[in-house]
């Protein structure tokens, strides 16, 4: 607004003292400063005031006096007398009569026709026309501005341009404002200000009287501003009114500023009043301006980043003006920028000859600069990338000159050359001449050279060397989108870079300063970062040995990187640094994979088990979590090497073909080093590190369970809950610090003097039940080695428990040497069989081993359950150990076994029996055999049988008594004799029970885990007295419902039988819909048998048998008929064939036949008694029948059993 320059605007003093009605200041204006607050003053003397109190009426009097000596004051006074009531009503007439007539400026209610202009008249009026005049005058303006639909317009108006008149018009506008607040909101009034000349000055002064008006009116302007204020001249006009506002009131400038950004208008004003901004402390580290424009391009709000950028597109695209707010920022920037440039400027030999005291050697930016250098350079890179800025040539050379210049060696120089390294490669096109080349190329070779001192004498970890490394190695493997993300994360923004602009650089980079060679043998002499964490940001080391790992380069120039890697996993901690996993991957594979075909040997070399051992020599030696001194290498570093090897093992297995092809057999790393490695105790203790890991624990498991299964056991992962959990934490805290400890050789002796000794002994063990798994390692080995002494008789079942307590503890950290240790100390005496140690290797080649324990281990159940833990943990060990051994050797040394054919002429052989198929026939014969032995395990004694240990008294606990249940060779009840009555005398409670328990519930997993097993075991059989223990004790053994057809149309004898045995138990445990169409088919297939089967064979098959539908009966009523039918066919059979042997038994016959037509009458008949019984008959009679006699009375016995069994069930 040019048209009001020369007119007086209200100082900010004035406009404070008015704020805060200073009337002491107030008096000390001078006489054309107090003319401008007349309006407000005058009122404020002849108004009745609501404050009463004795101070203000003191300040009345001092302002009354200040008027008194001017002569304006009368004119105003003369306008407060007006009848303000009537002059609203008559306004409010017209603005009705305008809106009527659609906005034309006809017939005027306030203002009669004008005889003169506008101004005559109002200079010959009275007060009250001068007020209707400009009233009409201002309604107008304020009509056309609500009519013009935000279209900018200047109205020209004779009253507000005419100089004579102005302060007598302000004095008018000011009254009518502050008389008719309704009519003339001041928002508006200010609105309409704007389209008028001279606006902006009538609009200071109307705010000035009324001071507290100045943010509702700043923010009224504000939101109805332009988004971009520089395109037109209603934003230009707009944005200057507000400028002098807050030259008015510099106080409030930030908050006018502030709510620029908050509606994202006016973006010139923001600008303009950081510009006019003169802070109370100089900041001397970052100017307002800079301030301010970075947070609104690098904030986090787009619509802010977007709106700014559009200002700053657009001021670009008109001609340079000076009055322009985009090109007085840009050159109050430059201004900054150039006064913190080195004195010495010289394009062609920049800071070389001149040196600067503070500056360490080098001729450069003075350290208190060091930072605003930065925040510039971001700046211009947001300005640039961002928003859009083409700098001038004055402008690219002075950033070059500032780029290039040499910071001093402190943290925040570092900084710098890192902003300056990444805006060269953001804006390569700062570099145009082959003058600044040189000077860019001279400051790259300077950077190179200064890299280590820099890094020393900052203090810092990461340093701009190693960014210099990993970006020559990004140009060499052509990855220039790593690079563009590079910048970006360094710079703090995202900025588009086309690939193509890098193609200078790219040149410059791997020609001229950094070949690959050079890049390769600088890398392996960079230091590892010590102590390395997810702590320390920046580009280290780290990331550009992983780039050139990834590239191949040290397996193409023949660079040794082991030693660094090595170094590196040594110098970590937690939180764990993100780039270490993947290090760690690529370092595998470059050991692992060649770099070329026709290189096969340009491989790395992996870390030796020398190297490997001495990171865990401290847990190997004196076991995990020893108090035996501190540890030389952080637990990071041990999971680390942890992941290393298991990762490194994995992949070696899956590159065994590749590997064949090229003739290569990388070393596999040995049993004996992985077994002094504690991998259960480290994972333990990464799992409650998992935070600080990030995925280093997760990758273990993964790991784990696929290379050591027996170490993920599901019953380990519950037992260590127990041992590491809430209450057994709360015991150790209570555990007084000064208690007695207990030595090995203590624990040793109370062992071997056992069992006077009990008493002792049970206070060590509970003193260690005390202990945390990690303080139990060095009792391991006198725990294991004297466990053979427990199996002595009357040792109490306490120091058994609390033993096996124990060893659950410490099988939760080291479970592998535990293992190795008890399987050792539970051999058989000397005295049967010459003790043999066995090797980890050994039991996993046979996990059998575990059960040629010494035989009283089978009836103590504390010690038979650790022998069933270890035992499942070596059967899934031996799976993993032969699939490693089978994939190993398949493609170097493979050896095909082939089965021939019979020998049948034109029968083409048999195909090949792969590796995998002998492998799961080991596996599958190794699993029935340590079941057919557990079940042999639950076979009563000969001592226990005499005890009265029954086998079937688990069953008949669960389910009650079976009557009718026929052993083999029983004729009848008086064959069984009282058995059925007969409990043993120890009940249910014995040792031999709790063995059953144990193993019944390891049969139930391994039947879950795979049901082939349960298949296996019971197509080749087991006792027949096992039978009611494994179905009451074995929930899974149902499965077998889905396989009796198939074992019942076995060939062999022996099979069908034991399937039908099986199946009689199953019906009576589980009787479901399944088991009774299985028993249909079992009684169809008996059925079948009879005809087919000979006569010694027929016996042999239906005296097992025949019992058994008993049971099927009892499970399933339904079934007697066909039961029925089926014994009256075997007895009908057997009668015929005693015929032909002239023997008697037509009357046993005609009872089979009466029983099957008439089973209720011999029910009646039986009413009396509780049993059914048959006739006695003397043993030389049984004895002496032959095997067809015995059957037909087999099959009474079987009818009575059957009628017996429902008498029972009424």
């Amino acid at each position: 607004m040019a048209d009001s320059t020369g007119l007086q605007f209200v100082s900010a003093y004035a406009f404070e003292a008015m704020q805060k009605v200073d009337v002491v200041r107030l008096a000390a204006l001078s006489d054309p400063e107090l003319r401008l607050l007349l309006p407000c003053l005058v009122r404020m003397a002849l108004c009745a005031p609501a404050d009463q109190s004795q101070s203000w009426a003191q300040d009345k009097k001092l302002i009354l006096r200040l008027l008194s000596g001017v002569e304006a004051v009368n004119s105003i006074v003369a306008l407060l007398s007006v009848d303000f009531h009537a002059l609203e009503q008559d306004a409010r007439k017209e603005q009705q009569l305008r809106h009527k007539a659609g906005g034309s400026n006809g017939e005027s209610i306030l203002v009669s026709q004008l005889q003169h202009g506008l101004t005559l008249e109002f200079e010959h009026s009275d007060p009250l026309r001068r007020l209707r005049l400009t009233l009409s005058e201002l309604l107008a303006i304020m009509n056309k501005v609500a009519d013009s639909n935000g279209e900018f317009f200047l109205k020209s108006s004779e009253l507000f341009e005419s100089p004579v008149y102005l302060e007598e018009v302000a004095d008018v506008l000011c009254i009518l404002q502050a008389e008719l607040p309704s009519l003339l909101p001041i928002v508006d009034v200010a609105e309409a200000l704007l389209h008028v000349r001279n606006g902006d000055w009538f609009l200071c002064l109307l705010v000035a009287n009324v001071p507290d008006s100045f943010n509702e009116v700043c923010r009224g302007l504000i939101k109805n501003g332009e988004r971009q204020d520089e395109e037109s001249v209603g934003g230009r006009r707009r944005t200057e009114a507000l400028r002098q506002l807050c030259q008015m009131n510099p106080s409030q400038a930030l908050n006018i500023r502030a709510m620029v950004v908050e509606e994202c208008h006016l973006p010139g004003l923001g600008v303009a009043l950081t510009l006019d901004y003169k802070p109370d402390t100089a900041d001397e580290a970052v100017s307002p301006l800079v301030s301010y424009v970075s947070g609104l391009l690098l904030g986090t709000n787009s619509k802010v980043r977007t709106w700014f950028s559009m200002f700053i597109r657009n001021g670009q695209q008109r001609k340079r003006e000076s009055s322009s707010v985009l090109w007085q920022m840009r050159r109050q920037l430059l201004l900054e920028l150039v006064a913190i440039l080195p004195r010495s400027r010289s394009t062609h030999m920049p800071n070389d000859g001149d040196t600067e005291e503070g500056s360490s050697g080098y001729s450069g930016l003075r350290e208190e600069h060091v930072v605003k250098a930065s925040a510039l350079l971001r700046l211009y890179c947001a300005l640039m990338g961002i928003a859009g800025l083409r700098p001038t040539d004055e402008e690219a050379e002075q950033l070059l000159q500032l780029m290039t210049s040499r910071p001093p060696a402190t943290p925040a120089g570092v900084r710098f050359v890192s902003l300056s390294f990444c805006k060269l490669l953001a804006f390569p096109t700062l570099v145009s001449t082959p003058e600044q080349e040189q000077l860019m190329v001279m400051w790259l070779s300077w950077m190179i050279k200064e890299e280590e001192y820099f890094e020393s004498a900052a203090g810092v970890s990461a340093s701009f060397g190693e960014m210099l490394l990993l970006v020559a190695m990004y140009f060499h493997s052509n990855q220039l989108s790593s690079i563009i993300e590079l910048v970006c994360s360094t710079l703090g923004m995202k900025i588009a870079i086309k690939p193509s602009s890098l193609s200078k650089m790219k040149t410059i980079f791997t020609q001229e300063i950094f070949t690959e060679q050079v890049v390769t043998a600088h890398a392996v002499r960079v230091a590892v970062t010590n102590n390395l964490s997810a702590n320390i940001t920046g580009f280290l080391p780290i990331h550009c040995i992983y780039q050139l790992l990834r590239s191949r380069a040290f397996t193409k120039h023949k660079v040794s990187i082991k030693d660094w890697i090595y170094r590196q996993l040594c110098e970590t901690t937690t939180p764990i640094h993100t780039q270490l996993i993947p290090l760690i991957d690529a370092y595998i594979n470059s050991i692992l994979t060649p770099a070329s075909k026709a290189n096969p040997e340009a491989t790395n070399q992996p870390i030796t088990e020398q190297e490997i051992l001495i990171v865990f020599q401290c847990s190997a030696g004196q076991g995990e979590g020893s108090r035996g001194g501190r540890q030389r290498y952080s637990i990071t570093t041990q999971l680390l090497i942890l992941y290393y090897i298991l990762s490194y093992e994995e992949n070696l297995l899956a590159s065994t073909k590749q590997l064949a092809l090229m003739q290569r057999k990388p070393k596999s790393y040995s049993a004996a080093l992985m077994d002094q490695i504690p991998i259960k105790y480290l994972v333990t203790q990464a799992q409650g590190l998992q935070q600080e890991l990030g995925g280093l624990h997760s990758a273990l498991l993964r790991l784990l369970a696929t290379n050591y299964p027996h170490l993920c056991l599901v019953e380990d992962w519950v037992c260590e809950e127990e041992v590491t959990g809430t209450l057994p934490l709360l015991r150790r805290m209570m555990l007084p610090s000064n208690t007695c400890r207990y030595t090995q050789s203590q624990l040793h002796q109370a062992f071997q003097k056992l069992p006077s000794s009990s008493p002792r002994l049970m206070r060590i063990l509970e003193h260690l039940t005390l202990l945390s798994p990690g303080d139990l390692i060095p009792y391991a080995e006198a725990l294991t080695a004297s466990m053979a002494l427990l199996l002595e008789p009357a040792v109490p079942r306490r120091i058994l428990q609390t033993l096996s307590k124990l060893w659950m503890g410490l099988n939760t950290v080291m479970p592998r040497r535990l293992w190795v240790m008890t399987v050792n100390a539970l051999q058989p005496s000397a005295k049967l069989l010459r003790q043999q140690r066995y090797t980890q290797n050994d039991l996993m080649v046979d996990p059998l081993i575990v059960l040629r324990c010494d035989q009283r281990v089978y009836r103590c159940p504390p010690l038979m359950d650790i022998v069933l833990h270890m035992l499942n943990g070596y059967l899934l060990a031996s799976k993993a150990y032969l699939h490693c051994h089978l994939k190993e050797t398949a493609d170097f040394d493979r050896q095909t076994q082939t089965v021939s054919s019979l020998g049948v002429p034109g029968q083409p052989d048999t195909p090949e029996v792969t590796r995998e198929e002998l492998k799961n026939a080991l596996l599958s014969a190794q699993d029935s055999a340590a079941v057919q032995i557990l079940l042999e395990v639950c076979l009563p004694t000969s001592e226990e049988q005499q005890l009265g240990a029954n086998t079937e008294s688990l069953l008949r606990s669960i389910r009650g008594p079976m009557p009718g249940k026929l052993k083999q060779g029983s004729l009848g009840p008086r064959a069984r004799g009282g058995m059925e009555d007969a409990e043993p005398e120890q009940g249910l409670l014995s040792d031999l029970r709790e063995v059953q328990c144990l193993i019944c519930c390891l049969l139930h997993q391994m039947f879950i885990a795979d049901p082939n097993i349960a298949k296996l075991v019971h197509f080749q059989g087991y006792p027949q007295a096992l039978l009611p223990l494994t179905v009451a004790g074995i929930p899974s053994i149902h499965i077998c419902l889905d396989f009796i057809p198939e074992l019942l149309a076995q060939p062999q004898l022996e099979k069908q039988i034991f399937a039908i045995q099986l199946l009689s138990y199953l019906c009576t445990q589980y009787a479901l819909p399944k088991s009774l169409s299985v028993a249909r088919l079992a009684i169809s297939v008996m059925g079948t048998l009879l005809t087919v089967l000979t006569h010694a064979k027929r016996f042999s098959f239906f005296m097992p048998t025949l019992p058994c539908l008993v049971a099927f009966c009892q499970a399933f009523p339904p079934l007697y008929d066909e039961v029925a039918a089926l014994l009256v066919q075997v007895g009908q059979v057997c009668a015929s064939d005693v015929a032909t042997k002239a023997r008697d038994i037509d009357p046993l016959i005609a009872r089979l036949q009466y029983l099957k037509e008439k089973p209720q009458e011999a029910l009646l008949q039986g009413e009396g008694s509780s049993k059914l019984t048959l006739p006695q008959r003397t043993a030389e009679e049984l004895g002496g029948a032959d095997p067809d006699v015995q059957l037909c009375y087999c099959v009474e016995a079987t009818f009575m059993d059957i009628i017996s069994s429902t008498l029972h069930g009424l």
